[in-house]
């Protein structure tokens, strides 16, 4: 049997400062999701037809293809839904969009990728019946607006402590993205090389790109 071909997606790494060092915005997913059931995440979820036509505001340097673009509006959008906190700047979404789109543009917002790094992306292993080829995007709070607030998608949505993030319930795939996150605070910056996590006959495999 041929392998599940993987579904761009996208997911946001909202950290906050606090007393005791950074923390992390995660939820747990419901028991009932087909999809790792009960693991903790990071707001987000699969590439949608309209991320890939909505206006995002981009830096005047930035060189972001149409599809990263398209994901960095997934994840903004996906955030959204899932916690209530909107990371959006004024400006003319640019196409007739119902839905969270619909509501972006109503109140005159695009979602703003100015304030996004991508950090990570990971690939789910061939043998899984479901697949994802998600990216994992970084933010501060303070760029984002709005009152925190699950939906319903994520239990338990909250900041945790960067330390106790990752004795939370986690798949091997989010306890990669939070070393990265960690490595990364604790030398004061975000940037770097993208990680990029993938199996091989079920190996994780670990390599930096750019």
């Amino acid at each position: 049997m041929s392998a599940v071909k993987p579904r761009d997606a996208a997911s946001l790494v909202l950290l906050r400062d606090a007393s005791d060092g950074p923390e992390v915005l995660m939820g747990r997913r419901h028991s009932r999701h087909a999809f790792i059931p009960d693991a903790f995440v990071f707001p987000g979820g699969k590439l949608d037809a309209d991320d890939k036509r909505v206006t995002t505001a981009q830096s005047v340097t930035s060189q972001a293809s149409p599809a990263k673009q398209a994901l960095e509006a997934a994840a903004i959008r996906e955030t959204f839904e899932e916690t209530g906190l909107l990371l959006a700047c004024p400006g003319d979404i640019g196409v007739p969009v119902q839905g969270t789109w619909g509501q972006f543009r109503d109140q005159g917002l695009v979602p703003d990728a100015k304030k996004l790094r991508l950090l990570a992306r990971a690939i789910t292993p061939a043998e899984s019946p479901i697949r994802f080829h998600a990216r994992f995007f970084t933010a501060h709070n303070a760029n984002v607006s709005g009152e925190l607030k699950g939906s319903g998608e994520l239990l338990d949505l909250d900041w945790y402590p960067l330390n106790h993030a990752k004795t939370l319930p986690i798949i091997d795939v989010t306890e990669f993205v939070l070393k990265e996150i960690s490595e990364r605070t604790e030398k004061n910056s975000l940037e770097g090389p993208v990680a990029f996590w993938r199996y091989r006959s079920g190996t994780p495999i670990l390599s930096y790109e750019g």
